[in-house]
């Protein structure tokens, strides 16, 4: 591995963490949608919720893969993300 890989590492990291906020926050409004008192068709919205907390799983997997396998090494360190975007994990469970 090279300074490019753990450059582009973080460039992959970073998108996905914006991604994960945009799922994050479709799966919000999915679930406020569900929420008893509300219109709407309920069949539809536990799927979909189902769904978005599957694909925010995936990219914390991901995210997680590539801190461990780029980001972690001490030669990079200088490279890695700042503490303010490292460990903002969403957990949903």
């Amino acid at each position: 591995m090279d300074q490019r890989d753990a450059a582009q590492a973080i460039e992959l990291v970073r998108a996905l963490r914006e991604r994960l906020h945009e799922i994050t926050c479709r799966l919000v409004r999915v679930e406020r949608e569900g929420l008893p008192g509300r219109d709407g068709p309920p069949s539809a919205i536990p799927s979909e919720a189902a769904e978005l907390r599957r694909d925010v799983s995936r990219a914390q997997i991901l995210v997680n893969r590539l801190e461990r396998s780029y980001l972690n090494g001490n030669e990079y360190a200088e490279l890695r993300l700042p503490e303010g975007d490292r460990g903002n994990a969403i957990n949903l469970n």
